[in-house]
């Protein structure tokens, strides 16, 4: 792995941990700031929010910024907001401070993937963002689990100030091994025009409506484990683990088959996740099921997004960063959708049964879309010429 890659994929560990943490913790949010479940959930779709606004708007005003310099601010906003969860005296404050923390990640990881893709050898850049993708892997495998350990020996806040100092832990090897690169040439305006593009444009859709079911499902993961599956809440932790080590399995799987059969591997990732998460809601409260799906569900979650985030660098070879930047967002847009659509599921607590059903369904959509997708790369007629795509699709 080169420095520079290895050196971004470490802050990706920081901020992915940062993101999905709050899965581990959850209950314990929610006791220690009075408030439901259900409330605690929207501090993910806060953190959605912060990174579908975040996304092109911080992208767009800081697309002439030289690399480094926008890096290193970036992972100092990053650290800031965290430390400002950790000392929230409110659900309301804490709220705004997940926003915050969610404003520069979309940023930052589109210029991790641009650069892993610029310095690939062709036809291994699906691989290369795998690379990259292994520190959100890391963040699931690792950081989840002890961040979720912590939050339940010393209370959620030492999570947050956890989190925040290995975020700046980070910040000197990226100084050290990220090359000095200039930012966008181009006018902003010029730049936009790439979302102009009909294969961007469902390249992003895509990205969206195949995450949104696996983001609702491990939105609520804690709660289905323990109260679904009858696992102790000591338990999670080592779960999460089981999740995050599936994650890195089919991150590595993910990458090398979409750098095969790009399209064709998405859809049917995609149709065997909705398989996994149907499993889930059939059999999940058999503990020994449930641990093997957790798994499964881990590998299949990944095994998707170096393929989606690869068809969209080379959908919109013109503006990469920005394209990827929005596509993240999109992602988001998922995450936001998962904890508004989960806590109207459960409400009460009475519908917790029914989230990895709902995700399912979910799933199974984005995989249609996915082979609507490839029958249009393979159909002349179907839309515009997309010569380099179609060829790497068919």
């Amino acid at each position: 792995m080169r420095p520079a890659v290895f050196s971004l994929m470490l802050v990706v560990f920081s901020l992915t941990t940062g993101e999905f943490v709050i899965a581990g913790i959850l209950p314990e949010v929610a006791d220690g700031l009075s408030v439901s479940v259900a409330a605690a959930g929207m501090l993910v779709t806060a953190y959605a929010i912060g990174m579908i606004v975040g996304g092109p708007v911080v992208t767009v005003l800081t697309a002439r910024v030289a690399r480094k310099p926008l890096v290193a601010g970036l992972v100092l906003f990053s650290v800031l907001a965290n430390a400002g969860s950790a000392i929230a005296p409110n659900y309301a404050v804490l709220l705004v401070m997940r926003g915050a923390a969610g404003l520069v990640v979309a940023t930052f990881f589109a210029v991790a993937i641009a650069t892993a893709v610029s310095t690939a050898e062709p036809g291994k850049e699906a691989a290369a963002v795998a690379r990259v993708a292994l520190g959100m892997n890391l963040g699931i495998v690792l950081g989840t689990p002890i961040g979720a350990v912590i939050g339940q020996s010393w209370g959620w806040r030492a999570t947050f100030v956890a989190v925040a100092l290995c975020t700046a832990a980070a910040l000197p090897l990226v100084l050290r091994f990220l090359p000095d690169q200039p930012g966008a040439r181009g006018s902003v305006l010029g730049e936009s025009r790439v979302f102009g593009d009909r294969a961007v444009r469902w390249a992003i859709a895509l990205t969206a409506l195949g995450n949104i079911g696996v983001v609702t499902v491990f939105t609520f993961i804690t709660p289905l484990l323990t109260d679904i599956s009858g696992f102790a809440a000591s338990t999670v932790p080592v779960l999460l683990l089981v999740y995050g080590v599936g994650a890195v399995v089919g991150n590595q799987a993910g990458g090398w088959l979409a750098d095969r059969a790009l399209l064709p591997s998405v859809a049917g990732l995609l149709t065997a996740l909705a398989g996994a998460l149907f499993l889930f809601w059939l059999v999940g409260s058999d503990q020994i099921h449930a641990a093997v799906l957790t798994f499964v569900i881990g590998a299949l979650a990944f095994a998707i997004i170096p393929g989606m985030q690869t068809r969209v660098v080379m959908a919109a070879a013109a503006a990469p960063t920005l394209a990827v930047a929005v596509n993240a967002s999109g992602f988001q847009l998922a995450a936001a959708c998962a904890g508004w659509l989960g806590g109207g599921v459960t409400g009460d607590g009475s519908g917790l049964r029914s989230i990895p059903l709902v995700g399912a369904v979910l799933t199974a959509a984005g995989s249609a879309l996915a082979v609507y997708l490839l029958w249009r790369d393979r159909t002349p007629d179907a839309g515009s010429a997309r010569t380099q795509v179609v060829a790497e699709n068919r």
